[in-house]
């Protein structure tokens, strides 16, 4: 089994990082995800909670944060796709040992896929086929 585990990151972090990869104009300031935060996840953190995140998120090389005039702002150093592609590797290594039909059958197991999402699987699979 290939090792591509990286530092994990918590559930708090990752919803910084989503925020910070949706971001449609670059980098965001400290005030910016907090308020992000409030409007998409409903978590209303202090200033001080955030800031340790974004810390943390510094030391496992995922953002930079620097400062422009009174601001802070945080830019990310990792790729969203890459992150989780590597998640979801390791997701099918840990629990499906390896096995991705096992893994899709359990992300549609609770919910039957729609039609369309059935003819999107089958072109990906056609896709990596030829």
């Amino acid at each position: 089994m290939e090792e591509i585990i990286e530092k994990d990151i918590s559930g708090c972090e990752k919803m910084i990082m989503k925020i910070i990869w949706d971001a449609k104009e670059g980098d965001l300031s400290t005030l910016e995800i907090i308020d992000a935060l409030k409007v998409r996840y409903g978590k209303d953190y202090a200033r001080t909670t955030v800031v340790t995140f974004l810390q943390r998120l510094c030391e496992k090389g995922f953002i930079t944060t620097y400062r422009k005039g009174k601001m802070a702002y945080a830019h990310a150093l990792k790729d969203e796709r890459q992150y989780v592609n590597n998640f979801m590797r390791n997701v099918e290594d840990f629990w499906f040992l390896g096995d991705g039909a096992k893994l899709l059958g359990a992300l549609y197991e609770q919910r039957k896929p729609s039609k369309e999402e059935i003819e999107k699987m089958r072109n990906i699979l056609d896709e990596l086929d030829n």
